[in-house]
């Protein structure tokens, strides 16, 4: 069975496990019961698998979606330069910050994810206000990433449209927000529904999305034909079309497209209460994830330069994504809307997911009375037992945010502020992990061991970086149709919540508040 201790330190638990292996039933109350020395009783049905859970962080994280979505990041900012090598890089350091996040999700495998791990690392005096740090940088993160995802969506639709009439039909802002809008609603009914339907959903979701990348791969290889830019080309050859000077100030800003590709992984954590096995499988999950979503998006990044005969041309396309044109370059109109669809279907469903690991990421915020009108966030829905209003506190939010449409840098902007919100509150407990609480944290099954503090500095400094950098507009001159809105969007927030804490939540919010009798954590 399992023996639970307790670290050195204030407010740390792992789990040692000894003894045969239990049963499914058996684990689920292991689960509970690990969950009860965290100070929470269990409100959901563990019904994600393995497998499940797994299939849930790579979706969210979804290849052929992201890369689609980002690849204008890359061709600006380096060209075929920008593309392979502005991938690459990053996602050595986000493996860091994987391998960190996924030991403390081993140790204290709860909801509250982030925001509890920053509580019960940190200095006893200031537990509460790193807690309340992280999980607003957190749920701002959250938010801004599904209307980010949703609104790629809506311009995949567009481009569709476009190309299905041969331009004769180029739909503007308006039209593409309120197609975001109706995307955001069908979410929301998809968010709502209960456990067991969305864990066996994922397991699809992660399906469709790795079917389509391998498609689209393929394609790109065999159909580029004579097209094809040779080796030299495709790996060394360098353009600067940001508007900076600096070219390689402007290869810097191509690792925006892998930041937030690579984002909403923390989302095993998130969902742990509702995973059987969660000290083995949250772990598990954040690293296969993070590791198969870097590894096929590089080697689709290189189908893409290999494809590109004119960086140029791609970035002047009147469609709403440079994906869309190249597919319609080397595919023709029917292959490229045979992959489009297939992409447009992935990034759909990354979407519900992300939708699914806001809510659960607000529910428990609002669970430790953080939010405004908490007692209506952390409500469970009788049928479905599921957080229902928290998920459409995430959809009426994320309608507000999608209001960016109107702005030329809309989607850099949300692509900045989510990845902004989510590093910050990934790299927070991962800075206290390796300060104040190097003795605090009892090693669930799995840890870094003696590696946990070289590899922690690694993220924290990497992600310390990539905040500063994300904040910085597109171009050394701008105005305000084409500013970079991500900084602006993440100050309100910290704003706000900076004179939350200063006005009131300071005098009453303790941090992670047990919702079950008397517990010692």
């Amino acid at each position: 069975m399992a023996d639970y201790g307790r670290s050195a330190g204030t407010n740390s638990f792992s789990i040692r496990m000894k003894g045969p292996q239990v049963t499914v039933g058996a684990t689920a109350s292991v689960d509970d019961e690990r969950l009860a020395e965290l100070g929470y009783r269990g409100e959901f049905k563990r019904e994600f698998s393995l497998i499940e859970t797994v299939a849930f962080a790579f979706s969210i994280m979804a290849v052929i979606g992201g890369v689609s979505s980002t690849l204008s990041f890359g061709l600006a900012s380096g060209g075929h330069i920008g593309m392979v090598w502005g991938w690459f890089i990053p996602c050595l350091f986000i493996l860091c910050i994987a391998a960190s996040m996924a030991e403390l999700a081993s140790s204290m495998p709860t909801s509250a994810g982030l925001y509890y791990f920053s509580a019960k690392l940190a200095p006893e005096r200031y537990s509460a206000l790193a807690s309340w740090i992280t999980g607003w940088a957190n749920v701002t993160g959250q938010i801004t990433l599904v209307c980010s995802i949703d609104y790629t969506v809506a311009q995949m639709i567009t481009t569709a449209i476009a190309v299905g009439t041969d331009g004769t039909v180029v739909l503007g802002a308006g039209p593409t927000y309120g197609i975001l809008v109706a995307i955001l609603v069908v979410h929301g009914v998809i968010c709502s529904a209960a456990t067991r339907i969305l864990a066996r959903m994922n397991l699809f979701y992660g399906i469709l999305t790795a079917g389509a990348t391998v498609a689209a791969i393929v394609a790109l290889f065999v159909c580029s034909g004579h097209r094809k830019v040779s080796t030299q080309v495709a790996f060394t050859s360098f353009e600067n079309n940001t508007g900076w000077s600096n070219d390689g100030w402007a290869f810097l800003l191509a690792f925006a497209a892998p930041m937030w590709s690579l984002t909403g992984y923390d989302s095993a954590a998130h969902i742990s209460e509702e995973v059987s096995g969660a000290a083995h499988a949250a772990p598990i999950a954040i690293l296969v994830s993070v590791a198969a979503v870097g590894g096929m998006g590089w080697i689709l990044i290189i189908a893409v330069s290999f494809a590109t005969a004119s960086v140029p041309d791609l970035l002047q396309t009147k469609l709403a994504l440079p994906m869309g044109q190249l597919l319609l370059d080397v595919l023709g109109k029917r292959g490229m809307m045979a992959i489009w669809s297939f992409t447009i279907i992935a990034q759909f469903l990354c979407g519900a997911a992300q939708g699914v690991d806001a809510s659960r990421v607000v529910f428990a915020f609002a669970r430790d009375n953080a939010l405004p009108g908490s007692r209506w966030w952390k409500r469970i829905n009788k049928h479905t037992q599921t957080p229902v209003n928290a998920v459409w506190l995430v959809i009426i939010l994320s309608v507000f945010c999608g209001l960016l449409v109107f702005s030329a840098t809309a989607f850099s902007s949300l692509a900045g502020a989510s990845v902004i919100g989510l590093y910050t509150s990934y790299a927070t407990p991962i800075f206290l992990r390796i300060t104040s609480g190097r003795n605090k944290l009892v090693p669930g099954p799995f840890s870094l061991g003696k590696w946990y503090m070289p590899v922690g500095i690694v993220a924290v400094t990497w992600v310390a970086f990539i905040v500063i950098l994300l904040c910085f507009p597109p171009s050394q001159r701008t105005d305000a149709a084409e500013m970079n809105y991500a900084p602006v969007i993440v100050i309100a927030v910290f704003i706000f919540a900076a004179g939350s804490w200063m006005a009131s939540a300071r005098n009453w919010f303790v941090g992670p508040l047990p919702n079950i009798g008397a517990v010692c954590y």
